[in-house]
């Protein structure tokens, strides 16, 4: 096992890294602006700040009956020649995610910890309306959330 081990760090150094592992928080900011949850309750949005000082920082909120029924701080940053999404849910402990793949309109953070979701993906459509999705293995079944949004104005009203 050592032997193994030592492989894959001297292969680390030697070989070149994946493409996506050379990205930056700008091949996402495509994300950034205002989101509004499709057939959600008024005030359901997710909100993106542009890209800056080698972050993005984001925040979302569900309304229920009138209620804010559950809220997320969110941040996509580099590190370490990746891009990281982290999450802090309402009352949950906060989780990171490492950049698994991204294309001009897709990004997907993978991290493969026990617990549900293992997977945040980020889908621009063609349409212009965002696709959010979490998924993962949960209590042994593959499940999988989406969260179809589209963009509105940032103006607060």
């Amino acid at each position: 096992m050592r032997r193994f081990l030592k492989l894959l760090c001297v292969l680390g150094t030697v070989l070149p890294l994946p493409l996506y592992a050379q990205s930056t928080i700008n091949d996402v900011s495509w994300l950034s602006g205002c989101w509004q949850a499709v057939g959600g309750d008024a005030g359901s949005e997710e909100h993106w700040l542009t890209p800056a000082g080698g972050s993005m920082l984001g925040i979302a909120r569900t309304v229920h009956g009138g209620k804010t029924v559950a809220y997320e701080y969110m941040r996509i940053h580099e590190e370490k020649n990746a891009l990281i999404f982290t999450a802090k849910p309402s009352g949950k402990a906060e989780a990171s995610f490492l950049l698994l793949s991204l294309d001009k309109q897709k990004v997907v953070f993978e991290n493969l910890r026990p617990e549900f979701p293992q997977r945040v993906i980020y889908h621009l459509q063609d349409n212009g309306n965002l696709l959010g999705r979490i998924e993962g293995r949960l209590q042994d079944l593959d499940k999988g959330i989406n969260f179809p949004m589209h963009k509105v104005s940032c103006t607060g009203k």
